[in-house]
Order: structure tokens, then sequence, then C-alpha cells
């Protein structure tokens, strides 16, 4: 054991900066993709029509389209927007998790009773009272799972912030950690060391919400 490989690699890679930057872009996207996505979900949910199930075709087909098949005119857009930067990445998560989390929440609102809501209203609230006071706390194991998920892949990834982040002072931590694997050497001591570092936070955050997580799947996917 030589604890020195850890601090040897928080200095190589700017661990602790790089470590803001990811939490900054995991908890905007994901906050992003929780409000986005259960606002949606409850309105085609509450709103039948052919338009909304077309809608929820379309969420459904896009979770078969990979990342790879459109990541080129992706950051060629973004990058004309002159978005290429944190915003643009958080925008970008946004859009590719929002298929599964509507997915998800579509199918656990189907069974929140529509008389919660006609109360509510009676009550006078309005629409974003009964939505945020009412609907979405009774979400919550949904909730729960959709933020594991996105956390989870986001924290990890490696491909996206490698396309769009271009300066070392805002890439994060996947990104910084592929400095150790060099073309000609590999420094396996630091870069063992600086993965060690990555996954533990996100081991400590599945490990504390872990049990919400079947059970959130089985709602949103077995209900609708």
């Amino acid at each position: 054991w030589d604890f020195g490989h850890l601090t040897g690699a928080a200095e190589q890679i700017n661990f602790w900066r790089a470590l803001a930057i990811t939490a900054l872009v995991t908890l905007t996207s994901v906050a992003l993709l929780v409000v986005v996505s259960s606002l949606s979900a409850w309105v085609m949910v509450r709103n039948r029509s052919r338009f909304s199930n077309i809608l929820l075709l379309m969420f459904t087909a896009a979770m078969l389209v990979p990342f790879q098949a459109v990541m080129y005119p992706l950051i060629s857009l973004m990058e004309n927007l002159q978005l290429k930067n944190l915003v643009g990445l958080i925008i970008m998560y946004g859009g590719f998790g929002l298929s599964l989390s509507v997915f998800l929440y579509h199918g656990f609102i189907k069974s929140v009773p529509r008389s919660v809501e006609e109360a509510a209203v009676i009550d006078g609230c309005n629409i974003f009272q009964l939505f945020f006071k009412v609907v979405f706390p009774l979400l919550k194991s949904t909730t729960v799972t959709v933020i594991i998920l996105d956390v989870i892949w986001i924290w990890n990834d490696y491909l996206l912030p490698s396309l769009t982040l271009t300066s070392n002072a805002n890439k994060t931590i996947p990104v910084m950690t592929s400095l150790f694997f060099g073309t000609y050497t590999i420094e396996w001591n630091m870069a063992m060391a600086a993965l060690t570092m990555t996954i533990i936070p996100v081991i400590i955050f599945y490990f504390s919400a872990q049990k919400h997580i079947i059970k959130g799947i089985m709602a949103g996917a077995v209900k609708g």
C-alpha cells in the first residue's frame, strides 16, 4: 500500500477541480432531466391524444439510437451554436437521457389517481402547485431511480466530454484520468489511484439509494 500514488495522481490531473467540474455537470444535468422528463410524462399521460401517443413512441424509439450514430453531426451543430462547452455538455446530457426518463415516469404516472389532482384543483392549486406539491412527491421511487441511473452514467462518461470540452481546466474526471494512458507508456499506478478516487463517490451514492432502484424500475416499466 502506497497512499503517495493517490496524492500524486490528484496533483497530476488537478483532481479537486476536475471533481468540481464533474459534480457540476452531473448535478445540473440530472436536475434538468428530472424536471423536464417528469413534466413531459405528466402532460402526455393527462392529455391523451394521438399526438401524445406519437410523442411517447418517439421517446421510446430514441432509446434505440446509439450516441455513436449521431455524435459527429451533434458536435458539429453545437460548435456552430458556440455551445461546445460546459453548458452545451449539460444540454446534450439532458437530451440523451430524456427518453429513458420519460419512459419510466410515463409508466408510473398512469397509476397516480386523477382524483388526487382534481381535489387539489378544487382547493385552489394552479398548474405548477398541482405538479410540484401534489404529483411530484408521489413520484419519489421513480425519481430516485432516474437520479441513480443518470448519475452513474454521466459521472463515468468519457466519450461525450472528450468531444465537447477542449480546455484541460474544464475537463471531467474520466477525461483527465485518460491522460495517464499514453501512446507508448501507461502509468498504471497513477491511473489506478485516480480511477479509485473517481468511483468512490458513485459507490457511496449508489449504496445509499439502492433500495429505491428496483422499486422504481418495476413501477415505471410494468404499470404502464
